[in-house]
């Protein structure tokens, strides 16, 4: 309820005069001659900016932000689509995950940043629009993480079954992750409107937000966050134990030069033994393959990318876990810090995965420079 609905003169001095002002018959009577009780207290509160400086300034770099994530995301589907050389694995499965952050800067972060500005963070636009908010809120960034989550598979398979997982192999095996991953975010996205799974809107307090029963709160983080986490950590460990055995084989494998070996045949086995006095290590820099620095390559853009990914979810997640079950009441200038920090996940993504592929970068340049 507005404070204009409101027409009684005792109303308008309990709910607008400070408790700090003075209500002594000299002060009445000024405020008397000045007009009203209620139009002072009104005076007073006209005088408060209702943005500070600082507040400007966050909603400025949110604006940014989202802008940026559009145009990046949508730089890297357009540069997808325009170079034949992209439509193939592994390039479905970044296009998918441009996909699903071009929907969250377009279709989510806009209305997030009106749902915070608003007094109170009420929601004011009804509740259809709450609901396809909230719903491809949960679908968008589920898809986002679980697409990460299938990028780092497709890159510990290339390195670890370079010989098994052929092309063929390569790009059923990324279809399926992309209909399983859409598939999964929607219906954890649309099990509260299938199923009745608890309510994301409120009338009475003007309230839009992701469903808080307890059940459907363990249901959505954990298959939208902490199953995909787990994946990606177990597949980020494998990748650096397979980059380690490489690496200890390829120095194992390493020969002495010819004139620092000496062979003698042991007496009872078959087989011959080597010792090397003067070993260089030469012939391990030289004897590193295009695959192999390709490979060293693709461990690093895993491990950054699933680092950035969990400093970026990890705090909402935790949360959104937690606040339903315990009944905790959490600030909510840190929810929102939360929230933005994994939207901002949508930003860092195209700018992982593109800086650690040279054919990205020959692409925006020739894109760039063809239409001029």
């Amino acid at each position: 309820m507005e404070s204009s609905n409101v027409s009684t003169p005792s109303a308008l001095t309990f709910t607008s005069v400070p408790e700090d002002y003075n209500c002594s018959p000299s002060t009445l009577e000024a405020a008397g001659d000045q007009g009203d009780v209620g139009e002072s207290a009104g005076t007073l509160h006209s005088k408060e900016s209702p943005f500070s400086i600082f507040t400007v300034l966050i909603l400025t770099l949110l604006v940014l932000l989202i802008v940026a994530t559009f145009l990046w995301n949508l730089l890297v589907l357009a540069t997808i689509l325009r170079v034949r050389a992209f439509h193939r694995v592994p390039h479905n499965l970044v296009a998918s995950t441009a996909v699903s952050d071009v929907l969250v800067a377009a279709l989510v972060m806009p209305l997030s940043l009106v749902s915070e500005v608003s007094t109170g963070k009420r929601w004011r636009l009804g509740r259809a629009l709450c609901h396809v908010w909230i719903s491809f809120d949960v679908l968008c960034c589920t898809a986002s993480i679980w697409n990460v989550a299938a990028i780092a598979l497709d890159r510990y398979w290339t390195i670890t079954r370079h010989i098994q997982y052929t092309l063929r192999t390569r790009s059923r095996a990324s279809n399926l992750m992309i209909v399983l991953t859409w598939a999964l975010s929607a219906l954890i996205a649309f099990a509260p409107l299938l199923f009745g799974w608890g309510e994301v809107y409120s009338a009475e307090l003007q309230r839009c937000q992701v469903s808080q029963e307890p059940s459907y709160a363990v249901f959505s983080t954990c298959g939208a966050f902490y199953v995909p986490l787990g994946v990606v950590l177990f597949v980020y460990w494998k990748i650096y134990k397979a980059a380690k055995f490489r690496i200890g084989k390829r120095r194992v494998a390493v020969l002495p030069l010819p004139e620092t070996v000496q062979a003698k045949e042991a007496p009872q086995e078959a087989q011959m033994v080597f010792t090397a006095r003067h070993a260089t290590l030469a012939f391990q820099t030289h004897g590193e393959t295009w695959r192999e620095q390709k490979e060293k390559r693709a461990a690093l853009m895993v491990g950054i990318l699933i680092g950035v990914f969990v400093l970026c979810w990890i705090p909402f997640f935790l949360t959104e876990l937690i606040t339903p079950l315990c009944s905790c009441n959490i600030p909510p200038i840190w929810k929102s810090i939360f929230l933005w920090l994994g939207y901002s996940n949508s930003f860092f993504n195209p700018l992982i995965y593109t800086a650690f592929n040279k054919n990205y970068n020959s692409a925006f340049k020739s894109l760039f420079t063809k239409q001029r």
